[in-house]
């Protein structure tokens, strides 16, 4: 740990539980109401590419507040930062449920999405405001292996809620669920960055700290191939409604057979992800995430080649060892994205998000709708995000090879250099 905090972090298992619930009400908001899309767009008189828009307006508005979370919880602390956004999450799921039209409706999810981020981008720079090194890496991935449950939990428990009440209780579901992490992080999370290593929220000095974070190759490298390389998995996930019901011909309360084998690999990659650290360097170990997402798309490839319909378990199998691959990657790009500003944690953080969640609103809002209709479309799509996403890090591997060895990081990728 460092001497960073100025009071004492709750213990590692108990953190790690903590920050994963507060990157959980992210994608609770998405995927808890695709089994209700359809009863959502019969109240609403709605078609499948409106519904489709009340996932790219959260992910819009998501994305643009992304940028704001991290500086200014580098100018007035982590923990008001991320107890503001659950206030405002909770409001905005209590706006959501009572909708009484789509316009209302999406007006909300945008509140939503402007507030459901602090949990995720903040929660990053409370991992490495408190640990160094292997240590960063070990809790990182095992934030992301609890957190990655929420994927898979949350369009079952959502079909659940839809078998005894209407769409709206999915809603008020998230209401509970926000204000049982906003009482969690009041009573556990103390303020992880003091006073003195913060920064300002002067617009003149933020800007130019952004525009020297955003315009760094290293950053655009690293950021590009953890954005592209969850892209191809994440059209899958913006496509369920359509994959699940429509291609693979299952009801709404079967999202499982899509969810659970992916979030399974996730679960599988975030734990050798952790047990890893310390033993095989950042860079191979990503190396292996990417290699092994690649064999899965190019399975599911073939997979599409041989038959005319999918069908499960065939049809989702390859998403075990895609998601495994993602895992494996994830902690390695974040580590290396924060330590090249071990100042300005929560702008870094921001701007990787930002990166990602630009790129997954324009999959959600224009690709999806466009090739979900077949599933070798969503595959050969998928594929192209996973090469761009390898490109960008191979690139980054071979400008790694001309640094000095005496300055690197243990993962393996130099944490101060912005060339």
């Amino acid at each position: 740990m460092t001497g960073a905090a100025s009071k004492p972090a709750p213990p590692g298992r108990r953190l790690a539980w903590l920050l994963a619930g507060l990157a959980m009400f992210g994608p609770f908001s998405i995927d808890t109401i695709f089994p209700a899309f359809a009863q959502i767009g019969g109240d609403f008189g709605a078609d499948k590419l409106a519904m489709q828009q009340t996932i790219s307006v959260y992910l819009v508005a998501y994305a643009l507040m992304s940028i704001v979370h991290g500086p200014l919880s580098d100018a007035i602390g982590r923990r008001s930062v991320i107890l503001g956004g659950l206030v405002v999450f909770a409001g905005a799921s209590v706006g959501c449920a009572l909708a009484p039209d789509l316009g209302t409706l999406l007006a909300f999810r945008a509140l939503q999405g402007l507030s459901a981020g602090v949990g995720l981008i903040v929660g990053r720079a409370v991992i490495r405001d408190v640990y160094q090194g292997d240590d960063a890496q070990r809790l990182m991935s095992q934030v992301m292996m609890i957190f990655s449950i929420a994927p898979a939990i949350a369009p079952v428990i959502g079909g659940w809620i839809l078998g005894w009440e209407r769409w709206p209780a999915i809603f008020w579901f998230l209401v509970l669920f926000s204000l049982a992490l906003l009482v969690a992080t009041w009573t556990w999370l103390p303020e992880t960055h003091p006073r003195e290593a913060r920064g300002s929220l002067v617009p003149g000095r933020l800007l130019r700290d952004y525009v020297a974070i955003f315009t760094n190759p290293r950053f655009q490298r690293l950021a590009a191939a953890g954005a592209f390389n969850f892209s191809a998995l994440f059209l899958f996930i913006a496509s369920a409604p359509a994959f699940v019901m429509d291609l693979l011909g299952l009801r709404e309360d079967q999202f499982g057979w899509f969810f659970i084998p992916m979030i399974s690999g996730m679960l599988v990659g975030s734990w050798v992800a952790g047990r890893a650290a310390g033993r095989i360097s950042g860079t191979r170990l990503a190396n292996i995430g990417f290699a092994c997402s690649g064999v899965a798309i190019a399975g599911n490839i073939g997979y599409y080649l041989l038959v005319d319909a999918p069908t499960v378990p065939w049809a989702v199998l390859p998403m075990v060892l895609n998601s495994f691959g993602i895992a494996l990657v994830f902690p390695i790009v974040t580590l290396a994205i924060l330590d090249m500003y071990p100042r300005q944690r929560g702008s870094a953080s921001s701007l990787q998000a930002f990166t990602g969640l630009v790129l997954n609103a324009i999959v959600a809002g224009v690709l999806s709708p466009l090739v979900s209709g077949s599933g070798m479309s969503l595959a050969l799509t998928a594929a192209l995000f996973l090469a761009v996403g390898w490109l960008f890090w191979r690139w980054e591997v071979r400008r790694d090879r001309t640094r000095p060895a005496c300055a690197k990081s243990p993962a393996g990728l130099e944490p101060t250099d912005h060339m």
